[in-house]
């Protein structure tokens, strides 16, 4: 996340994520999954600016997406939640530049809803900390906590539970974005909670270590099933993916996008390359970076 004033303007990069791992554990009372996952940043971004509004009207605008700006938009949502919170009495105007696909599991929402935890703090000089408003993002979604302890974290719970990891490295990674978007509800209502959970230690141990080959074999997302079995060209598109010969190919979070990890930059150009030559308008296809301490945002 990165965050920086121009004048009386906030303006943030809010990045996407992917999910390197993801396993159901069960249901819980409150209705959520219980989850593993591990979860990285990459350097796609919405980009975010906020102006003060003195009169203490909240609006949003967000050209050319799609994207409802009334009051179920998260950074709408976000935006209320933090002046009950604080008590403030002021408002915002926001311009949202949306580049992450909506419904795409790359949790560009989260990430917009915590730019704005973070934006609005600074521009209404609240002085709330990073757990605090962690504690606020929780109640928005469960992805929000991890975009506050960027470029990786392990996260449990249903997903608000964040220990972060370190990247040493950054990863080469080929996005496979189709033209629709998967409902993350339907996807949950859809799993099949497994009796052996598959433990993602291993995963986590080759990711430490920079290891791609070692996390190539390791992918793991007990959602991307279900999201095949919603929408099946899915599972033709991952067939396309491993047919290529990354590292590895997986569904990041409840879909739809699918990723391809590549050993270096040129193969994912190369792949990237072939996959567009193939794709008679099914799906975009977009080369990115994940991020690491060497590669901040």
């Amino acid at each position: 996340m990165r965050l920086f004033q121009r004048g009386s303007e906030v303006v943030v990069w809010a990045p996407a994520k992917v999910n390197l791992f993801l396993e159901v554990l069960g249901k819980r009372p409150d209705g959520y999954h219980a989850i593993s996952t591990l979860m990285l940043a990459i350097r796609r971004f919405d980009t975010l600016h906020f102006q003060d509004d003195p009169a203490g009207l909240i609006q949003i605008t967000c050209p050319r997406s799609g994207l409802s700006t009334g009051d179920d938009n998260l950074v709408v949502r976000a935006a209320q939640l933090l002046r009950t919170r604080s008590g403030v009495g002021r408002g915002c105007r926001i311009r949202l530049l949306k580049r992450i696909p909506l419904a795409a599991g790359l949790a560009g929402g989260s990430s917009d809803a915590a730019a704005t935890l973070l934006a609005l703090n600074r521009l209404w000089r609240l002085k709330l900390s990073q757990h605090e408003l962690e504690d606020l993002g929780a109640r928005l979604g469960s992805d929000v906590p991890f975009f506050f302890h960027l470029p990786a974290a392990w996260c449990e719970g249903r997903g608000e539970i964040v220990t972060p990891v370190a990247a040493p490295r950054a990863l080469d990674l080929v996005l496979l974005c189709p033209r629709f978007g998967c409902s993350t509800r339907a996807v949950y209502d859809r799993v099949e909670i497994p009796r052996q959970p598959v433990d993602g230690t291993a995963l986590l141990a080759a990711f430490r270590a920079g290891d791609v080959e070692g996390i190539g074999r390791r992918l793991h997302n007990r959602l991307q099933a279900a999201a095949e079995a919603i929408a099946p060209p899915l599972a033709e598109f991952h067939r396309r993916l491993r047919a290529l010969a990354p590292a590895g190919a997986l569904l990041s979070g409840s879909g739809s996008t699918l990723f391809a990890l590549c050993r270096s930059r040129p193969e994912a150009r190369e792949l990237a390359r072939r996959l567009r030559a193939d794709s008679f308008g099914q799906y975009c296809v977009d080369v990115v970076r994940t991020c690491s301490e060497q590669l901040p945002l």
